[in-house]
């Protein structure tokens, strides 16, 4: 069975749709009821009882519309590693995931460290109904040594600027780079890692690195640049957001920070809540990822602060790389998995059975992401656009990674029995919708 609007290589406009019986989440707007929502033009109209004539009828009847879902951070490899990942294809990855919005990473080859390079991605997104966000790199080809053109970058919409894949390697450049985007309304987005005590490493310093006699990256990697980005915030006053944490450390230190009120936010990903470096015992490379998956102690310390909002974001790092690539031995393959099209189904199945209400996981996933990111929260009234993720929050299906949009295949949840999938996206005036 198909539909005009299940095609994801090419989304149907959204000229006169009607989603009947859904119930609808809309947490900052007090909505949580079951209603119908009419979309003419891709702009939400006076909710009606009926559909008006010639109106597209999508029974959504036990399904969930929430504002659109947003992931602060991607890897989309274009330019430079299109095997593993491209625009387009990550797009469809996000689309097949429920989100409406990414934030992409600078790190491809070439870097995205001027503004020409953001335009162009902005360009090969239009056809799709998610917005491509660009983190821009904050050092000339992410060098470390002399910040990009920030005025340039920001006149193209960016608002953050980071060295991700790596950590920005001077206080003085990283400083210089907090100051300076303070000032055009952006902030740094840092990998936090100290490069000297990861080195070598290929999975979290333990118990189990010592078992299998693999090198490790200790906690302290990332919790001594934490601390540093920590001082450098307090010290200018700039905004700096955590990427990825995954140490007791430094949720220690974040919350303090948050405590004073500094200017300091951080991300989890879903394998750093949901996975240890037990799981490495087997030196499958879909558990290879930077940082590290931690200890149980870790895991828990990161839960905790997702759930109290020490961690304000819920993102992927969606880290695509090629089948070539990852079956390589365990400390030659490359760190990274892919998320985009697992995120909700994990979120849905393990986090709202373990004491995370939705109105909670919304926050992380649909508001504080873009207001990290400096940009507007959608919302679900009359007259605004249709920003929407439609979720089927009682269809079980097996994570089968052969069936991704993404190109690549790097996950560590291939098998797992998931309840609750997106089941389209309504966006920039386009829609998809599934057929399952």
């Amino acid at each position: 069975m198909t539909s005009k609007y299940s095609r994801f290589d090419r989304p149907e406009k959204a000229q006169n749709l009607f989603l009947q019986g859904a119930r609808v989440l809309d947490p900052r707007r007090g909505i949580d009821q079951v209603m119908n929502l009419h979309i003419v033009d891709g702009v939400l109209q006076k909710s009606v009882a009926e559909a008006p004539n010639g109106a597209d009828v999508i029974d959504l009847r036990g399904h969930w519309i929430t504002p659109g879902w947003f992931d602060l951070h991607v890897h989309l490899r274009e330019p430079g590693k299109e095997v593993a990942e491209t625009i387009a294809s990550g797009c469809m990855a996000a689309m097949n995931g429920g989100f409406t919005g990414i934030a992409c990473m600078p790190n491809t080859d070439p870097p995205l460290d001027d503004a020409a390079s953001v335009k162009w991605v902005k360009s090969q997104a239009k056809p799709f109904p998610v917005e491509v966000h660009v983190i821009a790199a904050a050092t000339r080809g992410r060098q470390g040594k002399e910040l990009v053109e920030m005025s340039e970058i920001v006149e193209e919409g960016v608002r953050a600027f980071s060295d991700d894949g790596g950590p920005i390697k001077s206080s003085a450049v990283l400083l210089h780079a907090v100051e300076y985007s303070n000032m055009l309304g952006a902030r740094i987005f840092e990998h936090a890692e100290d490069l000297y005590l990861a080195e070598g490493g290929s999975m979290n310093d333990g118990e189990w690195s010592t078992r299998l006699g693999v090198t490790g990256i200790p906690t302290i990697a990332e919790a001594i640049d934490v601390a540093r980005c920590i001082l450098v915030s307090e010290y200018s006053g700039g905004a700096v957001h955590i990427c990825h944490v995954s140490a007791k450390e430094s949720v220690e230190l974040i919350r303090a920070a948050k405590k004073k009120g500094l200017r300091v936010t951080g991300e989890v990903c879903p394998h750093h809540l949901l996975l240890t470096d037990e799981m490495c015992r087997t030196f499958d490379t879909n558990f290879k990822m930077n940082p590290p998956l931690r200890s149980e102690a870790d895991r828990q310390a990161c839960w905790e602060a997702f759930l109290d909002g020490t961690l304000d974001v819920y993102c992927t790092d969606h880290a695509p790389h090629s089948w070539e690539d990852k079956t390589q031995e365990f400390d030659i393959a490359p760190f990274g998995i892919v998320g985009l099209e697992t995120a909700m189904g994990l979120a849905l199945t393990q986090f709202l059975s373990k004491g995370m209400d939705i109105k909670t996981l919304l926050e992380r996933v649909v508001y504080a992401p873009r207001e990290i990111l400096s940009q507007p929260v959608p919302a679900i009234a009359e007259g605004e656009l249709a920003n929407l993720t439609l979720i089927d929050p009682t269809h079980r299906w097996t994570v089968t990674p052969q069936e991704f949009k993404s190109l690549s295949r790097n996950t560590p949840f291939g098998g797992w029995e998931l309840t609750g999938r997106a089941r389209g996206v309504v966006h920039r005036g386009f829609a998809l919708i599934q057929v399952f």
